[in-house]
């Protein structure tokens, strides 16, 4: 027999038992969650990228286990449960939609002859988060309290992500290069400056200009259509495999103690030249 939502809402429900439940389950609260949550979402993504599929479903089975547990949790405070989630959901997405369910249900269907113009969906969405947004601020909602067109943008995001989401934003007001060479002209010079606050001693300031060195070249990989955060994390891939190559010489060569610059930088070409090969 194959388990389905019932049963997952029914086991959660079990391990928060508070006479018969797991000990860990029953201590924990929303934020002693948010650590596992952010970790399988992050498990998600590289199951994804390595496109081991049996993995994926592995790990999206734990990253649903995630919201789950925030229903129960809410549930048992009489905040809401799984179902009023479902439901806000399924509503929400109807109502952002209207291309999609034009009588604004469920049920309903565009003609299938009729394509919608990407254009017009795009500022269709763009005015019904804006009208969500004014109703929440008249309901007195604390994530509407913020105003401003990049309001919304979520501190907690990831930073690179974070960036590409601020920047698109201010991209639709016309606030952009218009081309790529402004992008190039503009890491060339936040990389400048950076240099010149190495050369300052000022820790701070070198901060700061590193990172807006970080968030011009993540611009440019806007502009290109690449996720940064994507890149970087094949980056650090690479980095990996390249380092345990080198990792791998240097233990033949008798340890770190015994390696040299050059070794090192002969066992890392090797190991780019390998990569390229397989």
């Amino acid at each position: 027999m194959a388990f389905g939502l019932q049963d997952l809402l029914y086991c959660m429900q079990r391990l928060r038992n508070p006479q018969t439940g797991c000990p860990w389950d029953l201590k924990q609260d929303f934020a002693d969650i948010i650590p596992h949550t952010l970790e399988e979402a992050y498990e998600v993504a590289d199951a994804i990228e390595r496109q081991d599929w049996p993995h994926l479903e592995e790990e999206l089975g734990d990253l649903l286990f995630q919201v789950i547990f925030y229903g129960q949790i809410a549930s048992e405070r009489d905040l809401f449960d799984v179902s009023s989630v479902i439901d806000k959901l399924v509503a929400k997405l109807i109502r952002r939609h209207p291309h999609v369910f034009p009588e604004g249900e469920l049920s309903s269907e565009r003609d299938a002859s009729i394509k919608p113009e990407e254009a017009q969906v795009n500022a269709n969405w763009d005015a019904i988060k804006a009208e969500e947004r004014r109703l929440k601020a008249e309901q007195g909602r604390p994530e509407a309290i913020a105003t401003g067109l990049l309001a919304d943008i979520p501190v907690t995001l990831p930073a690179l992500s974070r960036s590409v989401k601020l920047q698109k934003k201010a991209a639709k007001v016309g606030f952009d290069w218009p081309d790529i060479s402004g992008v190039l002209d503009k890491i060339h010079e936040e990389l400048a400056e950076v240099e010149a606050e190495i050369t300052s001693g000022d820790q701070a300031a070198l901060e700061a200009e590193i990172g807006d060195l970080l968030f011009a070249v993540t611009n440019l990989a806007r502009h290109r259509g690449i996720d940064p955060e994507v890149a970087l994390r094949g980056t650090n891939q690479r980095f990996t495999s390249r380092f345990a190559v080198v990792e791998h010489h240097v233990e033949k060569q008798g340890g770190w103690s015994q390696a040299t610059e050059a070794s090192m930088e002969a066992a890392w070409q090797a190991a780019k030249q390998q990569e390229k090969s397989a």
